[in-house]
C-alpha cells in the first residue's frame, strides 16, 4: 500500500490494568503507598551514605549508586502507571505523544542498564574484600570508585541512546493501543508499520550482553569468592564473609530474576497480564526491596539510621 495512504499515529493509548472497576481506588492507594515507601528508602540510604563517615567506603557509595538508579527508574514509570489507574483503564486509557513514549523508555532503559553495571560493580567490591583483601585499599581508592561509576552511566546514557535513536525512525500507522502501563520497546516493534528488523537486529545484540555479560561476572566472583571463603578454617570467619555478601546476592537474584522473565525470556502474548505483573514488581518491588535488604541485613546501615533518628530527635527538642 502507498505510505501516503497510510494513516499515521501521532500518539498512543496506554491501557494500563484494564478496568479495575471497584478495586480501582484501593489498588491506587496501595501502590502509591508502596511508590513512596520505594523513594522514602532509596532517599534514606542516599543520605546516609552521603552524611555518616561510617559508611564512606566502596560498597556504601556503590549502594548509593543503585539507590539512585531504583530512583530514576521507578520515578519515570510509575506516576503514569498511577494516573492511568485513576483514569480507569481501558475506558480512560492514557494518551501519549509517540515522542513522549519512545521517551520514556529511553529513560527507563538508562537505570536498567545500570543497575546491571553496578551490581556487577559491586560483586567487583566483594570479590576483591574477600579474596584480596592485603591489596583492597590499593585496588578500591575513591578514584577508582569514581571511575568505575561512571564508566557504569555514561555506558547506560550510550548504549540506551542507540536503542532511542532507532525507535525515533520507526513509523506507526493504523493501531495505537498499547495494552500495559509504560511504553516498552517490544509493544513498540509491535505497532510499527516500518521495517523493524535493523531494531529488533540492535535490541537481541544489546540485550543479552547488557544483562547476561554483568550476570555472567557476578557468578564467575562469587565462584572465586565461594573458593575463599571455604579455605578459611574459622567457622566464624567463614559466617562473616558471607554476610558481606548475603545483601548483595539477595539483590542480584530479583534483580535477574524479574528482568530476564521480562527480557531474555517473555512470556507469550496470550500472558500480557502476568507480563504486566512481573514489570510492576520490578518497577516497585524491587525499589522498596533493596533499602529493606541492605538495612535489615547490615549493622552500620542500622547503626546510621538509629543514630539519624537520635540527632533528629535532638534537634527538635
Amino acid at each position: 500500500m502507498d505510505d501516503n495512504n497510510q494513516t499515521v499515529v501521532t500518539e498512543f493509548l496506554l491501557l494500563g490494568f484494564g478496568n479495575l472497576k471497584n478495586f480501582r481506588i484501593l489498588t491506587f492507594i496501595i501502590l502509591l503507598v508502596i511508590h513512596i515507601m520505594a523513594l522514602s528508602g532509596n532517599v534514606l540510604v542516599i543520605t546516609l551514605v552521603a552524611a555518616k563517615k561510617s559508611l564512606h567506603c566502596p560498597m556504601y557509595f556503590f549502594l548509593s549508586q543503585l539507590s539512585f538508579s531504583e530512583i530514576m527508574f521507578t520515578t519515570d514509570i510509575v506516576p503514569n502507571m498511577l494516573q492511568l489507574i485513576l483514569q480507569g483503564g481501558r475506558k480512560g486509557g492514557g494518551k501519549v505523544s509517540v515522542s513522549q513514549c519512545i521517551l520514556q523508555f529511553y529513560l527507563s532503559g538508562v537505570p536498567t542498564i545500570a543497575q546491571c553495571l553496578l551490581l556487577a560493580v559491586m560483586s567487583f567490591d566483594r570479590h576483591v574484600a574477600i579474596c584480596r583483601p592485603l591489596h583492597y585499599a590499593i585496588i578500591m581508592t575513591f578514584t577508582h570508585q569514581i571511575q568505575m561509576v561512571t564508566v557504569c552511566w555514561l555506558l547506560s546514557f550510550f548504549l540506551s541512546l542507540v536503542v532511542y535513536v532507532f525507535l525515533r525512525k520507526l513509523r506507526f500507522c493504523y493501531h495505537n493501543t498499547i495494552d500495559h502501563f509504560f511504553c516498552d520497546i517490544a509493544p513498540l516493534i509491535k505497532l510499527s508499520c516500518s521495517d523493524t528488523s535493523s531494531l529488533e537486529l540492535v535490541a537481541a545484540l544489546l540485550a543479552y550482553p547488557i544483562i547476561l555479560s554483568p550476570f555472567l561476572f557476578i557468578v564467575a566472583s562469587y565462584i572465586s569468592i565461594l573458593q575463599t571463603v571455604l579455605k578459611i578454617p574459622s567457622g566464624i570467619g567463614k559466617q562473616k564473609a558471607f554476610s558481606t555478601c548475603s545483601s548483595h546476592l539477595t539483590s542480584v537474584c530479583l534483580y535477574y530474576g524479574t528482568l530476564s522473565s521480562i527480557y531474555i525470556f517473555p512470556l507469550k502474548e496470550k500472558f500480557i497480564n502476568a507480563n504486566k505483573g512481573l514489570t510492576l514488581l520490578y518497577a516497585l518491588v524491587t525499589p522498596l526491596f533493596n533499602p529493606l535488604v541492605y538495612s535489615l541485613r547490615n549493622k552500620d546501615i542500622r547503626d546510621a539510621i538509629y543514630s539519624f533518628g537520635q540527632i533528629s530527635q535532638l534537634s527538635k527538642s
